[in-house]
């Protein structure tokens, strides 16, 4: 017998309920508090899932890291099409420019914090 699992991703913040108010409104899902206060998770009906948690301690990952690292981050797809647009929106809801040169083609990205200093790219969907 095999054992049904899932994973989500899981973001550490100081502020659980606003990093999860700005994923659920970027992503066109919604934040699901659960009995734990420090722990909230973002479900969307196209198959987003992630979670925020409380840390109490938290400083923001710094990006570029000075170890060139990779670091675990969201790679946020759309289309080619709609890409100004959705930089438009998550600049509205409180994300942050870190490398949005515009490269075109087909492998445009645009890089990004969000709102507790997490890095995420904003790329074309291939």
């Amino acid at each position: 017998m095999t054992v049904a699992k899932t994973t989500v991703l899981v973001l550490d913040a100081a502020e659980p309920a606003e990093l999860a108010d700005f994923y659920a409104a970027l992503l066109d899902a919604e934040p699901r508090p659960g009995d734990d206060p420090d722990f909230i998770e973002v479900v969307g009906e196209n198959g987003v899932r992630l979670a925020v948690r409380r840390d109490r301690g938290y400083a923001p990952p710094s990006w570029p890291r000075p170890e060139t690292s990779q670091q675990a981050h969201l790679r946020v797809l759309v289309d080619r099409a709609d890409i100004d647009e959705a930089e438009r929106e998550l600049i509205a809801l409180g994300a942050r420019p870190l490398d949005t040169k515009d490269n075109g083609g087909p492998r445009d990205t645009r890089i990004y914090s969000d709102p507790a200093g997490h890095s995420f790219t904003l790329a074309v969907r291939m």
